[in-house]
């Protein structure tokens, strides 16, 4: 298999298609080996337009998710980050190489080890990763609790967690999946001033649901 040529298409033929066009993006995903982040066994699929499974029940977005939405948070080289949901560490690496410090956390501890694992061979120093959850506030592991300028939830949620929201800094931005399936609406959510929020709807889509995120109100008979 040809890795420049597959990586070169999945940018090509994917990722530009999909209105990403940020130059700087586009290029980090030449700078950061997406094939080392994957499953041994799924190394030939690296480059796919799928989600890849990688152990417990979880799976990597597509490449072209990743880049759009690393193109709509811009991260920025002051920007302290906390990402719920490390899985691969493919995100991880993407969000470290444009951002100050990211702090992810995962609550699978498998899932936790492997992403660990590929993040040290990326030798990437300025990450924090957590053992814990994460779905409701800035986990209790970490020895920095917030303000965060960007938050990012890499699973859906029904509703968006008070908690997390409440954890971003004026001018700080989330992204996350919002909705039941068969209907879900991936979102950016800006922090205007405290306690005020400004939501843009970017695209539909689906997405596995974020471990321990806060259900809704059931009615009962």
């Amino acid at each position: 298999m040809n890795l420049e040529l597959a990586r070169s298409n999945m940018v090509e033929q994917q990722i530009r298609p999909w209105e990403v066009l940020d130059q700087g993006v586009l290029d980090l995903l030449y700078t950061v080996p997406r094939e080392e982040f994957v499953p041994l066994s799924c190394r030939n699929l690296a480059f796919s337009d799928m989600e890849i499974p990688i152990g417990e029940g979880e799976k990597m977005w597509p490449p072209k998710l990743e880049a759009r939405v690393l193109q709509e948070l811009a991260p920025k080289r002051s920007d302290r980050v906390l990402e719920v949901g490390t899985g691969s560490g493919y995100f991880t690496a993407l969000l470290a190489h444009r951002s100050a410090h990211v702090y992810s956390v995962e609550i699978r501890p498998a899932l936790a080890a492997f992403g660990k694992a590929n993040i040290v061979r990326h030798g990437l120093d300025n990450v924090t990763l957590a053992t814990g959850d994460g779905a409701s506030g800035v986990p209790r592991e970490f020895p920095y609790g917030g303000p965060f300028d960007i938050v990012v939830l890499t699973g859906s949620v029904p509703l968006l967690p008070k908690g997390l929201l409440d954890a971003l800094a004026p001018g700080g931005r989330a992204f996350a999946v919002v909705g039941e399936a068969p209907v879900m609406s991936a979102k950016i959510i800006t922090c205007t001033a405290p306690g005020a929020l400004h939501t843009v709807e970017l695209f539909e889509t689906l997405l596995a649901p974020l471990a321990n995120c806060e259900q809704p109100r059931r009615f009962t008979l």
